[in-house]
């Protein structure tokens, strides 16, 4: 700002006033929606948000951060070093998301569990993939490894294992985390208006670029010549929030005895056999969204239905298939938002 050495102090306060008109009025112009796209963890990601900035490489550092925190796919992530039995300190990520995924844990019976990651392994949906279909004595060779709710982090930060062999997989919550960490990073710069989407999980808030709550659709599973695909089943609006949905038809491969599904039961070391064929969360947040819908699969119907009403702000909706006329059955907690179709 330029110095008005002979301008008297009264006056000061009033120019430095109109000198700010034309700054923020200009700023004020300039708020607009925004869009990113783009990959990230072997998926994609579309972000709109309503700023005078362009946030883009704010956005990108808060990807690049969760990855070197919590991607086991990642050799020198903080969660992979875990994996490997260095001792490290967990970060306030780490910290979070093993919290959380402790807490969901407790409240789906064991049914959500990022310690089931060797099975995962196992089945070839991890990170490491051993090439051939498990057999029982591998399983069973893994299965005492498996329960977070025999880990701890001690007060040093140090993540205590229920055994040497324990590794941890949150790559079925960290897609919603990073949803929520990038919102927060939105809020801090003003963003009141905002959706973040990664891998289909979402974090939102405010209005859409028509002044509206958001409308988010709500994926059909749909068996077409026995290959599943997933398209429109219903849309609902929301204002604030996360949303995810979870689906076996989303991630599967064939072996050699037949289809299998990533949802691994923590019961037998295999893939888990539901009546539900998705579930849809809405929670406070993208992460507890995630883990819920991820907990729902491994779950019948009705054993999910009740684990969400149990649940302070999370409600449901499930979708099964009426084996009788082969259609679809929503089943909705009490508290879910009206649907259209």
């Amino acid at each position: 700002m330029p110095r008005y050495r002979h301008t008297s102090k009264i006056l000061l306060p009033f120019i430095a006033f109109l000198m700010c008109l034309p700054f923020t009025s200009c700023e004020r112009l300039q708020m607009k929606y925004r869009t990113i796209q783009g990959g990230v963890w072997n998926t994609t990601y579309n972000i709109s948000y309503r700023s005078a900035r362009d946030l883009r490489d704010s956005v990108l550092a808060v990807m690049k951060r969760v990855e070197l925190s919590l991607s086991p796919f990642c050799d020198s992530s903080l969660i992979s070093r875990v994996n490997r039995g260095e001792t490290v300190i967990a970060d306030s990520l780490l910290r979070r998301i093993f919290t959380a995924s402790q807490e969901v844990s407790r409240n789906s019976g064991g049914a959500f569990d990022p310690t089931v990651a060797p099975l995962v392994n196992l089945w070839g949906f991890g990170y490491r993939k051993s090439g051939i279909e498990p057999t029982a004595g591998m399983i069973d060779s893994v299965m005492p490894s498996v329960g977070i709710s025999g880990c701890s982090i001690d007060s040093e930060g140090h993540i205590i294992k229920k055994s040497p062999a324990t590794e941890f997989n949150f790559s079925a919550i960290t897609k919603g985390y990073g949803c929520d960490l990038i919102a927060e990073m939105l809020r801090r710069n003003g963003c009141t208006d905002y959706l973040v989407e990664i891998g289909g999980e979402i974090a939102l808030g405010g209005r859409n670029p028509r002044g509206e709550q958001w409308r988010i659709m709500v994926d059909a599973p749909v068996d077409c010549d026995s290959a599943v695909v997933h398209g429109r089943m219903a849309v609902m609006q929301l204002a604030e929030g996360g949303i995810a949905t979870s689906g076996n038809y989303r991630n599967y491969k064939e072996n050699p005895s037949g289809r299998v599904w990533h949802t691994i039961s923590t019961t037998d070391g295999r893939p888990a056999h539901t009546d539900l064929l998705s579930a849809t969360i809405i929670a406070p947040s993208a992460m507890l969204a995630d883990a819920y819908a991820t907990a729902c699969m491994a779950m019948s119907r009705d054993s999910a239905l009740a684990m969400i009403k149990r649940i302070d702000k999370v409600e449901a909706l499930l979708v099964t298939l009426n084996p009788a006329d082969s259609t679809l059955y929503i089943s909705t907690t009490p508290g879910f938002p009206e649907i259209q179709k």
